[in-house]
């Protein structure tokens, strides 16, 4: 990493310098070696690629790495070390080369006089609204440890949720794009085989074999180049229209109506909002901006659309359990929880019940439809392979009647 130091050399002057270190305090006793007194140090951006081939893959940390980031910060505040040191040991144990410069960088500004927060809103890649406002909130009320505590478990509960979801969606997924690619595969080289062995023999091929083996002459000419071309180009046509705000907001509408997984989205966004805006009021952020922070984490825009539409009833001076339950978006569970809530004066307590409800919810439907789905593709997959072997195994026993 390199850095920019304006420094005051042994007469006195002052002199600006450009050099290379692996971090600040390395920087420092750099500038200490060549008797120069730093002033500031301030952290250059990265430099552009060089012409050729090579380049360098720059993601952002998950919320997995983000949430561990501010646990180990958590503990180490807690246990009385500075921030600034402590920063400097957390972006140490960090694998991603933009997360650690990120650190790095956040470290330095604030060493040279900054706020943790404003350091961090510099760096929006790595450290999301949320982030940022609950860390300046910490550091309002003085309690850092607790915030960035608070902080990892949020964004620990919304990883685990995600992943859960991918998790239940991959796995039959990638079962059934197996199980397809069987089929196409011993249709499309393995029944021709057995077809011309057949012909060879004069045997006359049940009806089943013979749509098989039509199957697999369709799948070999070039009609079926045109059909998987025209397959693609629609799907290509469908990701870009769901990419304009018209498609986005029918596709949202039509995964929240799904029957099972619409409501299985519905709640995992209720768990992820009613954590974040826990978290964010727990902190003391103030609840119209708690609520526009914990937007960010609705990946509907129908529920999105129906937490602003709510902000806007609450800046008229409505409750937020009348809000958000006129939208017709949340579950009434919920809406009637963050009621009592509000009747009884500890909304961020509430919210938090909430979140692990529906959290629960998540996880055992999830494990339902596991058991559920498992055996459902055991019998695909069998009903795909027992097919072909039938298709191929039909036609010798009418052989072996011809030969008897």
């Amino acid at each position: 990493m390199r850095y920019t130091a304006t420094c005051r050399d042994k007469r006195g002057a002052t002199t600006t310098v450009e050099l290379a270190a692996a971090s600040l305090v390395k920087a420092r006793r750099i500038l200490q070696r060549r008797q120069l007194t730093p002033l500031r140090i301030q952290a250059l951006p990265e430099r552009p690629p060089s012409a050729g081939w090579t380049f360098t893959i720059q993601r952002s940390p998950s919320r997995r790495e983000r949430a561990v980031w501010a646990s180990k910060l958590s503990a180490l505040v807690g246990a009385g070390v500075p921030i600034v040191r402590g920063l400097d040991l957390v972006a140490e144990q960090q694998r991603s080369p933009l997360f650690k410069r990120a650190l790095a960088a956040v470290s330095l500004d604030v060493r040279q006089g900054d706020s943790l927060g404003a350091a961090m809103k510099r760096w929006p890649r790595i450290f999301d609204a949320m982030t940022v406002a609950m860390v300046m909130a910490g550091e309002a009320a003085g309690v850092m440890d607790e915030v960035l505590a608070h902080l990892a478990m949020v964004l620990e509960s919304n990883a685990k949720l995600e992943n859960q979801l991918q998790q239940a969606v991959t796995y039959p997924l990638m079962i059934l794009i197996m199980a397809v690619g069987a089929f196409l595969g011993m249709t499309v080289f393995l029944i021709p085989t057995f077809a011309g062995v057949f012909a060879e023999l004069g045997a006359e091929l049940p009806l089943f074999t013979q749509v098989m083996v039509n199957l697999s002459h369709w799948l070999r000419s070039p009609w079926a180049v045109a059909a998987l071309v025209a397959l693609l180009l629609a799907l290509v046509g469908l990701s870009m229209a769901r990419n304009t705000p018209r498609g986005r907001r029918q596709w949202d509408q039509w995964a929240l109506a799904l029957a099972v997984f619409g409501a299985l989205l519905r709640k995992t966004a209720t768990a992820q909002f009613c954590r974040t805006l826990a978290c964010l009021t727990r902190a003391g952020v103030p609840i119209l901006s708690a609520m526009e922070i914990a937007r960010a984490v609705l990946r509907n825009g129908v529920m999105d659309r129906a937490v602003a539409q709510a902000q806007h009833r609450l800046e008229e001076g409505e409750l937020l359990s009348t809000a958000l339950g006129a939208q017709n978006v949340f579950p009434h569970t919920a809406i009637t929880m963050v009621a009592i809530g509000e009747e009884t004066g500890r909304m961020h307590v509430m919210l938090a019940k909430i979140a692990d409800f529906y959290e629960a919810e998540v996880t055992t439907t999830l494990k339902t439809l596991t058991a559920m789905v498992e055996p459902m593709m055991i019998l695909v997959v069998g009903g795909i392979v027992g097919s072909i072997l039938m298709a191929m195994y039909l036609p010798m026993l009418t052989v072996f009647d011809q030969i008897q």
